[in-house]
């Protein structure tokens, strides 16, 4: 029988990168064609090739593409990257992904394959670089690392380097996928040594990495004043970030241009300069920073649900699967595959309606889904079910409502996966 590309890659031997190959990539298509387009800026506070043994190599997850930031930090390090497991399905990533070794990793479930990968390049004494957060920064700041990343350390007990970035997120934004040339910087540091992780708990270990990756691109521009180029629309597709209006507190009422950004309920407007300062209309007031304006929207869903815990919030949608035997075209990561609502409530998360033209319905409780993942940008949302992906289109530009809803009930019932500390001030609101 056939092998489906799922059963293909599950089976997959990961060796670390071959020398001339990653070479090549670096020279060529790293340093010679990518890194001069975003004006990135270096410093190393230690040498990870003096590492002679196997490590970890973490960073602050703000793009699509840090690994040209992570490469050029590194060089000649070679490093296996831990991707997420749909970019594998997809047609004009699948080669290059395969050819460089790349792990796949699905994302916030167990994953024993992507363990077995892990280990056996540490058995090799190779380099795994991967992001704690397990998926790119949605609002220019951080999602805590995935829970359980200070046992996984401690277990391997090797040394942990980190890759801070600034800017990145700036010059790649979720909400927008236009590259808007500013400055990155990029800074190479020791996080944990071996003493270090033997001696200490889990939970003072991922407690110091979650403090450690912690930054806000928003923030450090405020006072970096670094002008960006915004393509000439600084608010595409910003509403589906800013999902709430700051004037007359309606949700899902936002809509933007290239230009602006307005509540079509109260005729709120506001525009973004080339530093992502927020301009209020005359009259009008906004958050400081988009990053601002995302937390306070978490904020009052978190007291929607103190106030009824027992209200169930329902979103029609669309779903797409990955299929078995081909790649996945148009830069798309997965293909349509059935309609129905999206439930979100106390319990858990619900998938109630069609998948391949019959009836289904999936569930997942709050200890097997934390967040969803957001594989490409603000417009839509994705999970695992029974190990399997799926995308999850919602209508009327609701999926950042839904990951707060999903993330803030998960974490009253479970007492998981907490906010970093520099957004805990959203529960005292």
């Amino acid at each position: 029988m056939k092998k489906t590309l799922q059963q293909k890659l599950a089976e997959k031997k990961f060796h670390r990168p071959n020398v001339i190959l990653y070479k090549t990539l670096y020279k060529l298509v790293v340093k010679h064609m990518l890194e001069p387009k975003y004006n990135v800026h270096y410093t190393r506070e230690v040498d990870i090739n003096d590492c002679k043994g196997p490590c970890f190599l973490v960073y602050n997850h703000q793009s699509r593409i840090d690994y040209v930031w992570l490469m050029g930090a590194t060089y000649p390090k070679r490093l296996n990257f831990l991707v997420g497991y749909n970019e594998f399905f997809r047609s004009h990533l699948a080669f290059i992904l395969r050819i460089a070794n790349v792990i796949p990793k699905k994302n916030f479930t167990l994953d024993v394959p992507a363990m077995k990968g892990i280990a056996s390049i540490i058995r090799q004494g190779g380099c795994v670089c991967f992001s704690p957060e397990g998926m790119s920064s949605i609002s220019g700041h951080n999602q805590p690392a995935v829970s359980g990343t200070g046992n996984f350390l401690k277990h391997y007990g090797i040394p942990v380097y980190q890759v801070e970035m600034a800017g990145a997120y700036l010059t790649n934004t979720k909400y927008c996928l236009d590259e808007r040339k500013g400055r990155i910087d990029v800074n190479l540091k020791l996080l944990f040594s071996p003493e270090y992780l033997s001696s200490a708990e889990p939970e003072e270990i991922e407690e110091k990495l979650n403090d450690a990756l912690y930054h806000d691109d928003f923030e450090w521009n405020a006072k970096k004043q670094i002008h960006f180029d915004m393509k000439g629309r600084p608010t595409h597709d910003l509403h589906y970030l800013l999902y709430r209006c700051p004037n007359c507190g309606h949700e899902l009422c936002m809509e933007s241009d290239d230009t602006h950004i307005h509540c079509r309920d109260c005729g709120f407007s506001a525009t973004l300069d080339d530093t992502y300062k927020l301009h209020p209309a005359e009259g009008y007031s906004c958050p400081e920073s988009i990053s601002r304006w995302f937390d306070e929207e978490r904020g009052h869903t978190y007291q929607q649900i103190k106030e009824d815990p027992e209200r169930i919030y329902e979103f029609k949608c669309k779903i797409g699967r990955l299929p078995p035997f081909h790649y996945v075209k148009n830069m798309k990561t997965s293909e349509p595959a059935g309609e129905g609502v999206a439930i979100i409530n106390k319990h858990g998360f619900t998938y109630e309606g069609t998948l391949m033209g019959e009836p289904v319905t999936m569930f997942l409780t709050y200890n097997e889904i934390p967040t969803f993942g957001m594989p490409v940008d603000t417009s839509y949302l994705a999970f695992y079910h029974n190990g399997e992906y799926y995308d999850l289109f919602p209508e009327n530009g609701a999926s950042i409502k839904m990951l707060h809803l999903l993330e803030e009930f998960g974490r009253l019932a479970t007492g998981k996966w907490p906010l970093p500390k520099a957004e805990r001030w959203i529960y005292s609101k």
